[in-house]
């Protein structure tokens, strides 16, 4: 099935949108209540959903938990993805610390760094040796990398990464990798989202 990333957006925005709905009481909604909550249409919302065969009743809507049982599956939520962090500067620090993966089926297996003073093997989630990477990703199947290291570091990390099996990364690092692999990356440039919400900060004020 051949889906853009626009329409898995607006999936995940359902999704939220669902268990914002849920929380407030709902067991039915229609596509309007989704295309309201999520800043689109209801034939938007139609389309989508029938890209992954989802169905409703145009008089009784749709349920709630079904639906959003239907999107967690479509996120592989029914399974643990494993998940290796390279680099803990600022950014990768934050990632570790971040208690939300647990609810999104994500574990971070294990960390890595070139730094000996953050090196920990007894840790919740132990952080070892750059040279440990490939290694580590073999023997855990793992198959999704985040790299948050300096911009003159990543396509080597990326590199290690590929050869040893991974299959999706998201890059926090400002350079985008050169990938003849099919390895799926999604780049994560924080200095360019925020240089243009500072753009769009000025023209609104100018305007």
């Amino acid at each position: 099935m051949s889906t853009n990333k626009n329409c898995i957006v607006r999936i995940s925005r359902y999704k939220n949108a669902l268990n914002r709905l849920k929380s407030l009481g709902f067991v039915k909604v229609f596509s309007s209540n989704l295309a309201d909550a999520t800043g689109t249409s209801s034939a938007q919302v139609r389309k989508d959903f029938s890209l992954f065969g989802i169905t409703g009743n145009k008089r009784g809507g749709y349920n709630v938990d079904d639906l959003i049982e239907q999107m967690n599956q479509i996120f592989g939520k029914h399974l643990v993805h494993k998940v290796v962090i390279v680099g803990l500067g600022n950014i990768g620090k934050a990632l570790l610390r971040y208690k939300g993966f647990e609810k999104e089926s994500i574990k971070v297996a294990a960390a890595f760094d070139i730094d000996s003073s953050k090196f920990n093997d007894d840790s919740i989630v132990p952080v070892y040796p750059l040279e440990k990477l490939g290694e580590f990703i073999k023997e855990n199947e793992i198959k999704l990398g985040v790299i948050s290291v300096p911009d003159v570091a990543a396509q080597q990390v990326f590199e290690i990464m590929k050869k040893s099996g991974i299959k999706g990364v998201l890059n926090f690092a400002p350079i985008s990798l050169n990938n003849e692999s099919g390895v799926v990356i999604n780049n994560i440039n924080l200095e360019m989202e925020l240089e243009n919400l500072v753009y769009y900060v000025i023209a609104a004020e100018k305007s």
